[in-house]
């Protein structure tokens, strides 16, 4: 028998450019609906493109429903913008647990067990009430499709990013696959929201890797509340919006036998049968020694794995650990941290822009941080934020004829103040 070849070659292919559009978002987590949304009510034509069939993410597919966190630990609001405005939307529909505005920064002790019961303190002792959310994922969902569709979103599920075209530094298309086969779409910017920095890669920006142990958050039914609410074992599993529920934020660091490569598709198979596997051994040790869970059942995995570092843009900026706490006359979004009581990092615009490319921005996860401020900005509240600065930011470089590494960031925060972000 031969050897099998090392490669293949394929022969020249024309690929359909089936749209054009002026921003172009790809990834569809809250960062991805934030760029999009802001991009489009700043006046530029945008598309959102998502490899799954719903928006959210981590937010929603990855089961992570917490809003962790929109203030700064001290009682003060520093998220905003878009962020809020899916607060209130889920608020309106009874779907969102948050403590009231009063509440915030309260070291009320019957308080603060009280929101640590849903989940929405996290951390070390001393402890005060945060301004943190916990939500149905079904109606986030929902809302994130309102809310892309009432701004005139060009919306586009199952399809993946596989290759980009560029014209000297700029982006000029990007190439997806899907069922349809292989289709382009013309663009005039790029906002990389696909939380592993993909886009970046494929346009040749560098980025930096980390390895993780992976979560696999997941939820059970039928349990009897009075008696797992009493219990000893508590913290470790949360209440739901829904009755007889409750979230477990599983995470497999001290039960999988490595950590993954998040970009590593062999990785990502190993993880998810594995984790699979030890959550369900989980729920089973669950109902045999934890009260009020004799009875209950496996309620549904995360369709995603939850996944906190891949890999980041190493961008014009590096936003770190030693920035903690300080002011940044270019920030463009704010975070607090969700364990850290009074600790925030203002991001600057050059922390979502690449060093070359010169239509191309990020957001979410994959922004050009540090290991340690990473753990800030990965939350699914500094997503949003960031996200709503890239998508402000695209469509005013696009009004304005320049790159983004020469967008006037003054003009760019007063748009953001104005469209109700919160900026120092």
């Amino acid at each position: 028998m031969a050897p099998m070849p090392t490669f293949i070659t394929e022969p020249e292919r024309r690929t359909p450019v089936i749209a054009e559009t002026d921003v172009l978002v790809i990834g569809g987590g809250s960062a991805g609906v934030a760029a999009a949304i802001a991009a489009r009510r700043a006046g530029a034509r945008s598309m959102l493109v998502e490899r799954y069939g719903s928006l959210g993410g981590l937010a929603t597919n990855g089961l992570i429903i917490l809003l962790l966190t929109l203030d700064d630990g001290r009682g003060k609001q520093v998220i905003a913008g878009l962020c809020q405005e899916m607060v209130d939307r889920l608020a309106a529909r009874n779907a969102c647990i948050f403590p009231p505005k009063a509440e915030w920064g309260s070291p009320d002790q019957a308080l603060v067990e009280k929101y640590q019961r849903v989940g929405l303190v996290w951390g070390s002792a001393p402890h005060v009430v945060r301004y943190s959310v916990a939500y149905d994922p079904e109606e986030f969902k929902c809302e994130a499709d309102l809310m892309v569709a009432q701004a005139g979103v060009d919306l586009r599920f199952h399809r993946w990013a596989t290759g980009v075209v560029k014209d000297g530094g700029r982006i000029t298309h990007v190439i997806f696959e899907s069922k349809a086969g292989r289709e382009a779409v013309a663009c005039n910017a790029v906002i990389d929201c696909t939380g592993d920095a993909d886009i970046a890669v494929l346009a040749g920006e560098p980025v930096e890797s980390e390895r993780v142990h992976p979560w696999l958050w997941f939820r059970t039914a039928n349990v009897d509340d009075d008696a797992a609410e009493s219990s000893k074992l508590r913290p470790g599993y949360y209440k739901t919006t829904g009755a007889h529920g409750y979230l477990h934020p599983w995470g497999a660091a001290e039960r999988i036998e490595r950590d993954i490569d998040a970009a590593n598709p062999d990785d990502l198979t190993y993880a998810e049968v594995e984790c699979r596997r030890l959550v369900r051994a989980e729920v089973d040790r669950l109902r045999g020694k934890a009260p009020g869970f004799e009875n209950a059942y496996l309620a549904g995995f995360a369709a995603t794995l939850g996944i906190t570092e891949s890999r980041r843009l190493v961008g014009q900026h590096l936003l770190t650990r030693e920035e903690m706490d300080q002011p940044n006359p270019q920030a463009v979004a704010v975070t607090g941290n969700w364990t850290k009581y009074g600790s925030t990092y203002e991001i600057p615009w050059s922390s979502l822009i690449p060093r070359t490319t010169a239509n191309l921005a990020v957001a979410g996860r994959c922004i050009s941080a540090d290991h340690r401020a990473h753990h800030s900005t990965k939350e699914i509240p500094a997503c949003f934020a960031t996200g709503e600065a890239a998508g402000l930011g695209a469509a005013l470089a696009l009004q304005h004829g320049v790159s983004h590494q020469d967008l006037d960031v003054a003009s760019l925060q007063a748009k953001l103040r104005a469209a109700g972000a919160w900026l120092p």
